[in-house]
């Protein structure tokens, strides 16, 4: 550990002032250039702008992670659940996983507004971000339970061991880093899902998440909140990433090869 750490600080510290450069010379280029901020604002007044319009904005960014994370529980679920259900039978799997994928491949730009049509806005964005998160997980998860050793799984029905002995104490620890893996991926979808329908929410002149106020700040040209939410947004996906990677160490570091290679 002592070792490894001068390294860690190392790849926490570059990024970041490389991070901080960059926001250096954009406040120097609008600044020198005289851009004016309907344009492109500068990073200070995008800061400025995310204090001034916090009370708005907080309620905002509260809405959109609030969906983000009710969508992701439900993909969660649905996911197991249904990979669980393809690890009993071939047949099962086969004849139901088509319908995943087309879930899948469909632009969820393309069904947000249809299904503003059907549903009140709230509902629809919901569904938006469990679409979009669905698949990745359900994926993960249900190659993570078809990969677990054969020869385990056939010394396991020598012993006439249960099914739900076999899921219980084979299938699910070897699924658990794909399901992780689908979880870090699936985090970050549902969050675009909600976006993306919250952005046509918006255009429909419904709605109240981060992506409802940029459409609001667009058509006032207030640029700076357009920013500012953005912002925001980038922060919320950073942090979600963050967490499941986290969860996933935790989870992992002391058996599983992903996690101890990373030297963490």
């Amino acid at each position: 550990m002592r070792r490894l750490w001068p390294q860690k600080v190392v790849e926490i510290l570059l990024p970041a002032l490389i991070f901080i450069l960059a926001l250096v010379a954009w406040e120097v280029v609008v600044r020198l250039r005289g851009i004016p901020p309907y344009i492109l604002p500068a990073p200070s007044l995008i800061g400025a702008t995310l204090v001034k319009d916090w009370p708005i904005l907080s309620g905002s960014l509260i809405v959109t992670l609030w969906t983000t994370v009710e969508a992701l529980l439900i993909a969660v679920a649905g996911s197991l659940g249904l990979a669980l259900v393809f690890a009993q039978s071939k047949w099962i799997e086969r004849s139901f996983f088509p319908f995943a994928v087309v879930m899948q491949v469909t632009p969820v730009v393309a069904i947000a507004p249809l299904l503003l049509i059907y549903l009140d806005s709230r509902t629809a964005v919901l569904v938006c971000a469990f679409l979009v998160a669905f698949f990745p997980i359900l994926s993960n998860t249900a190659l993570g339970l078809a990969s677990a050793d054969h020869n385990l799984i056939e010394l396991m029905e020598l012993y006439r061991a249960p099914k739900w002995r076999q899921i219980l104490l084979l299938r699910l620890p070897a699924a658990l880093p794909f399901f992780l893996g689908g979880l870090r991926i699936g985090g970050g979808l549902a969050l675009i899902g909600a976006i993306v329908a919250e952005i046509a929410a918006g255009s429909a002149g419904q709605g109240s998440g981060l992506a409802f106020r940029i459409v609001e700040a667009g058509f006032r040209l207030n640029i700076p909140r357009m920013f500012a939410a953005l912002t925001l947004i980038s922060l919320t996906g950073i942090l979600i990433y963050v967490a499941f990677a986290m969860l996933s160490y935790a989870l992992l570091y002391r058996w599983h090869d992903s996690a101890r290679s990373r030297g963490v």
